[in-house]
């Protein structure tokens, strides 16, 4: 619990992207993987996310992270194609914050599971634009890094969840849930009164 005030303490523009990713084109392929790597770690939204999906998956196999990554790069690569609608931009935060108060619905059961491969695509999407505009090498080294940071992280906490909530039972499992609504609820709050 003493790491959340830490959470929310983070930049938004350093946390998401440590190089400036999209602010300019004179990043080396070594920063866009560095980049890539850092930005679900440093991003408090992101990696709430991730631990989030980590949470929802306890009652899968291992190999159910591997779609998750594929759909988050996939709207992450779409973001460079098609661009986010000015309507949403500055709601884009907020969207994303959401995407835990799902998270958390999908955990309590009160929600399909299904959705978490659109909420992936779309968080992917919904960052990714903010890349938009730096240079090919280090756009494709910065994707690679994302890919092994999500990864590995996923894969960690997959493992590391599924061995610890059998020790919470089901009132741990809900009040867990409880606490990523609260906290996406939070988190689209500042968004959207910032």
């Amino acid at each position: 619990m003493a790491v959340v005030p830490l959470l929310l303490m983070g930049s938004p523009a350093l946390a998401h992207h440590p190089f400036g990713m999209g602010d300019s084109g004179t990043l080396t392929a070594w920063q866009g993987l560095l980049s890539g790597i850092g930005h679900p770690l440093l991003g408090p939204d992101h990696l709430l996310f991730l631990l989030a999906i980590a949470f929802v998956g306890l009652k899968r196999p291992m190999s159910w992270v591997l779609p998750m990554l594929a759909v988050g790069l996939g709207g992450s690569l779409l973001s460079q194609v098609i661009a986010l609608p000015e309507l949403l931009t500055p709601w884009a935060e907020a969207l994303v914050s959401l995407s835990l108060v799902a998270e958390g619905l999908i955990a309590l059961s009160m929600a399909p599971a299904a959705w978490l491969l659109p909420l992936f695509s779309l968080h992917g999407f919904l960052l990714g634009s903010t890349i938009v505009g730096a240079e090919a090498t280090p756009l494709a080294t910065y994707f690679l890094g994302l890919l092994l940071g999500q990864g590995v992280l996923l894969l960690l906490v997959s493992a590391w969840s599924q061995a610890l909530m059998p020790r919470l039972g089901a009132q741990g499992q809900r009040l867990g849930a409880g606490i990523w609504i609260g906290i996406g609820l939070a988190f689209a709050w500042v968004a959207l009164i910032d």
